[in-house]
């Protein structure tokens, strides 16, 4: 047995697991409606900043939809799993964060 903290196997106090899928559905919810609205509903030209806009928003929900998979493994109630799992979860709020940004110089005319 090592003392290696990184590979520590401790079960996560009760609440953890259904808090962060709660998270990441809800944040799934947030990145289908923008699509919805950026892809099927926004007004303007189609540009190269739009289209990645766009392309970056569906990075984004796929990396969501591979975190909430990870959450709902059964061994994703070990600590080590569970960090993996929010590390995936905060690289797709990154690419949603970024995706958001682009669609706003998109939309504003500043970007062509």
């Amino acid at each position: 047995m090592t003392n290696d903290p990184r590979k520590s196997q401790s079960p996560l106090p009760a609440g953890y697991r259904q808090g962060a899928i709660s998270a990441i559905t809800v944040v799934i919810g947030f990145s289908l409606v923008f699509m919805r609205y950026w892809n099927f509903e926004a007004t303007g030209r189609l540009t190269y900043t739009a289209v990645a806009a766009a392309l970056a928003l569906m990075v984004a929900i796929l990396l969501e939809f591979y975190a909430l998979w990870r959450a709902l493994q059964p061994e994703d109630d070990q600590e080590s799993e569970y960090k993996k799992t929010l590390r995936w979860f905060m690289a797709a709020g990154a690419v949603l964060f970024v995706s958001v940004g682009i669609a706003s110089l998109a939309t504003t005319g500043i970007a062509p």
